[in-house]
């Protein structure tokens, strides 16, 4: 039977239409089943320690033990470095200032120690012994307030990083004056950072990020080979969609921020915030309201060394801050009070404002 020339090309337009759309229902399956498959190796935990929500995304084999593990060692740490927690490391040096030196865990000394030589870099801007200090202001309550100046200068001499010493060698501490006491508040949350990574790196999983209060923690890597992507919060906002200010595109490395709108109060028509000066005993003013610090380098507790970086940063202000940075191989993203922004180098191709309330500082 004879085909007619224009029958025969319809049927060759009926089967191409037929393949092209053969091809889209097969990219579009390949697409579901990629992304079922992702989602079906992905994990998500949530817990609560160190006064704050700690959520895992955790990827690859045995996701889900390695995630209760790494909530575990947030909670242990605590435990140990926390001055709330009665027979904590930090509970019995506190109850032992001015009288004699007591044995620590060698984690607990290891931070210190990192606490100390940040403390002498910063030239006292980052304080571990400012609880005399903070205490009084009460910013973890439900009820802060200022309690005057003259309060203030009464506690102020208790603060001094340099009466805290310690022994690297058989792990001993001690606070040289009574009412001395350390505050490891500032570092904490990062070293929980730490504690959940090294607990990944000892497992099975093949990445995973963790987010403790304000510091997050990377590890590994995505299953679709993606970087990481972190929220920069605005300052301005609490909630909602308008909460990011920025993204921070990543391959790994710790994050932490400290900003002024963390725990404020206000008294008598003045606002305060919890990033306490330890030279001064008020509210640091330097003209930032956050600073976020990323930690990328190969030795340990650089989740530490960001929380620690992102207070002493923020009380240093911007230009001594920066030094600081560089002194410690970390990057930056220093937000001002008037929403203007400057990031250092090494974050300018990995940082990405996307509030239009926001700008790059000229």
């Amino acid at each position: 039977m004879k085909v007619s020339f224009s029958r025969w090309l319809d049927n060759k337009k009926t089967a191409a239409v037929f393949l092209v759309i053969l091809a889209i229902l097969a990219g579009v399956l390949i697409w579901m089943w990629s992304q079922y498959g992702y989602r079906e190796n992905r994990y998500e935990h949530s817990s609560y320690a160190m006064g704050t929500l700690v959520q895992q995304t955790v990827y690859g084999k045995d996701r889900e033990n390695t995630a209760l593990k790494a909530a575990s060692a947030v909670t242990n740490l605590e435990n140990q470095i926390s001055w709330r927690v009665e027979g904590s490391d930090i509970a019995r040096l506190n109850d032992a200032a001015g009288t004699q030196w007591i044995s620590l865990e060698p984690e607990t000394i290891s931070l210190l120690d990192l606490c100390l030589d940040v403390a002498e870099n910063s030239q006292g801007a980052f304080d571990p012994t400012i609880l005399p200090i903070s205490c009084l202001w009460n910013f973890d309550s439900e009820t802060p307030s200022f309690p005057g100046e003259e309060l203030i200068n009464t506690y102020l001499p208790y603060v001094g990083y340099e009466n805290l010493r310690i022994n690297t060698e058989d792990n001993t501490a001690s606070l040289r004056n009574y009412y001395m006491a350390v505050d490891l508040g500032a570092v904490g949350k990062g070293a929980g950072c730490d504690a959940i990574v090294d607990t990944y790196k000892s497992s099975s999983v093949s990445g995973g990020i963790a987010a403790v209060g304000g510091s997050v923690g990377i590890y590994g890597q995505k299953p679709d080979g993606s970087l990481w992507s972190i929220a920069v919060r605005n300052p301005y906002v609490s909630q909602g969609e308008d909460a990011t200010m920025g993204t921070l595109d990543l391959t790994g490395g710790f994050i932490s921020t400290s900003g002024s709108y963390e725990k404020t109060f206000t008294q008598d028509g003045i606002t305060y915030h919890h990033l306490l000066d330890p030279q001064t005993g008020f509210p640091a003013d330097t003209g930032l309201v956050s600073v976020t610090v990323v930690c990328g380098g190969s030795e340990p507790g650089q989740g530490a060394l960001s929380d620690i970086l992102s207070t002493a940063c923020f009380v240093l202000g911007e230009e001594k801050g920066k030094a600081l940075l560089l002194h410690y191989g970390a990057e930056g993203i220093f937000i001002r009070t008037d929403k203007t922004v400057s990031v250092t180098d090494g974050l300018k191709d990995s940082f990405h404002i996307v509030s239009e309330d926001f700008s790059y500082a000229g």
